[in-house]
Order: C-alpha cells, then sequence, then structure tokens
C-alpha cells in the first residue's frame, strides 16, 4: 500500500498528550475515509459495499450532581459512507474529559446526558448520524452473536492446511497470494485470529479477528487466504481501511455474489473499533447494527 497523507491526524496520534478531566468537544479529530478508498479505486459515489463502524468504549465515567461516580459501557455505531471517521485517540481523549464533569443527578440522567452530547458532538464532526449508547456495569454484554468460532471454520485449524510444510515470508499486504478453488456456489464461512496490522501514525500493533462470509462460484483457498490475512502483519494503517482493503480484494479477485468482511479489534485505550462491510445489508447482524444490543 502506498503511504498516507497523517497531517489531519498528527494534533494527539504520535505526540504526548495532557489528558483532560473536564468535557471539551474540541479534542476529536476527523479523517477522511478517501485517503484510504484512492489506492483501493473505491468511489464515494458508488460504494461497493455497505456497513458500519461499530465502537465499543469499556472506561466511561462522569459524575452525578452528587459527586459520585457512574460509568459505563458505550456503544458508538456510524455508517460505512459517511464522509470521515473518527481518530481514535482523539476519540479516548474526548471521553476521557467526561471523567470530572458532573452530568445529572441519577445514572439515567448522567447515560441519557452522555448519550446525547457525545452523538451530536460526534454526528457534527463526521457529518453523519452517529447513534450512542450507554449500558451499564451491570449488564451483561451480547455473547449470542454469530462471529463466534462456532459459526465460522477458523483457518489455522483448516484440515486442508499442512501446518508442517507452510511456510510464510511476506508480511507486506499482497493480493497475489490470493487463489481460487472452483466450488459450485458453495458457501464459505471461515475466520482466523492472525490478523495483524499496525497504526498509521504510531505504528503501534493491532490485533483482531476477521470473519469472511463469501458465496459464489469461485471462492479462496485456505492455505493461500491465510497467507494473505497475514501478509497484513506489517502494514501501517487503521483498522477501518484493513477492513475495506480486505473486501475490496475478494470482491475484486473472486466477484462473489456476496460478501461480508467483519475485523473484529482487541481494544487499545479503552476502546475497541470493529469495522464490518457487506454486499447486502441484511447480511450484518443484528448485534452490530442494534444500538441498543450491548
Amino acid at each position: 500500500m502506498s503511504k498516507l497523507d497523517n497531517k489531519n491526524i498528527s494534533k494527539h496520534l504520535g505526540q504526548s498528550s495532557q489528558y483532560k478531566s473536564e468535557y471539551d468537544a474540541s479534542l476529536l479529530v476527523r479523517e477522511p475515509r478517501s485517503s484510504n478508498r484512492k489506492h483501493l479505486g473505491i468511489k464515494e459515489k458508488s460504494l461497493p459495499f455497505v456497513g458500519c463502524d461499530v465502537w465499543n468504549g469499556y472506561e466511561v465515567s462522569a459524575l452525578a450532581n452528587n459527586g459520585v461516580p457512574v460509568c459505563g459501557v458505550a456503544k458508538v455505531i456510524y455508517p460505512s459512507d459517511s464522509k470521515y471517521i473518527v481518530e481514535s485517540k482523539s476519540m479516548k481523549l474526548y471521553w476521557n474529559s467526561f471523567n470530572m464533569t458532573k452530568m445529572g443527578d441519577t445514572f439515567s440522567q448522567v447515560a441519557r446526558n452522555i448519550e446525547e452530547t457525545a452523538a451530536k458532538d460526534l454526528s457534527k464532526l463526521l457529518q453523519t448520524e452517529v447513534r450512542v449508547t450507554l449500558f451499564p456495569c451491570s449488564q451483561k454484554l451480547s455473547t449470542d452473536n454469530p462471529y463466534n468460532d462456532s459459526n465460522y471454520r477458523r483457518l489455522e485449524e483448516s484440515s486442508d492446511i499442512d501446518a508442517e510444510s507452510l511456510y510464510v515470508d511476506i508480511y507486506s499486504e499482497d493480493p497475489n497470494l490470493l487463489k481460487t478453488t472452483h466450488t459450485g456456489g458453495h458457501k464459505y464461512k471461515v475466520m482466523s485470529s492472525l490478523l495483524k496490522s499496525n497504526c498509521r501514525v504510531t505504528s503501534q500493533p493491532d490485533w483482531g479477528d476477521v470473519f469472511i462470509n463469501m458465496e459464489g462460484r469461485e471462492l479462496p483457498d485456505d492455505t493461500e487466504l491465510l497467507k494473505y490475512i497475514i501478509s497484513f502483519r506489517d502494514e501501517c494503517h487503521f483498522h477501518e481501511e484493513i477492513c475495506e482493503t480486505i473486501f475490496t480484494r475478494l470482491r475484486n479477485w473472486f466477484e462473489p455474489d456476496k460478501l461480508t468482511v467483519a475485523c473484529l479489534y482487541v481494544r487499545r485505550g479503552g476502546w475497541d473499533i470493529n469495522p464490518i462491510r457487506t454486499t447486502h445489508e441484511h447480511l450484518i447482524d443484528e448485534f452490530f447494527w442494534e444500538h441498543s444490543v450491548p
């Protein structure tokens, strides 16, 4: 991949930061999605996918008016057709700025005020509708979702891959690693925990699970797909860009009838980022789209 211009996102990222504990919307920084999409040949007015970016924040807190802290887990959702994404370090700094801010008398009031404030600020920043929900820490998170291992075949354990003879030496994204298997329209649902990329600016490692759901006449070979996923190991791009790259390469190479790519990244700094891209909106599962589902 070509080197990207990072001047828009260098306000906080890669810099020493003074954490503010009083609400400050000016901390938020955005980045145009187009900066990476041009490289992939993705046109903003005719996107080859639908989808969303889901952020989960596990260290969200503010004060009630009596000075008692209120804590919760936030879910932030905005669509993949937005012009901008929010830069992750600015997101963390922004949410930390609620920590010593009094936001209401009860948990419900504090939660509602945080939700409304964050949704307003992020929607204005990204020029799209952003939905924000704050769940109490006592509420169980959703575990009944289709992205657990039981619904997808794990590539690392594929019977078609000879682990002893497998050799990998490419760690920069290379679509030429992909091969074709003619399967006559079978479904292909696989996942891997070997997805690793790096931050575009700081080169800090980002770890994630990638889930691929395809249906078409030509589908990938397990060994070569796993090598392709591993080839992101030394790439420096944002989570959203990695997901869209995998989607675009698979779509261009295999021309599937249906394709969904979800990248569920491990949280860093209290937040995880989970982009999902698909050819058909109905393939996106409720727990992703629905803001009321933890």
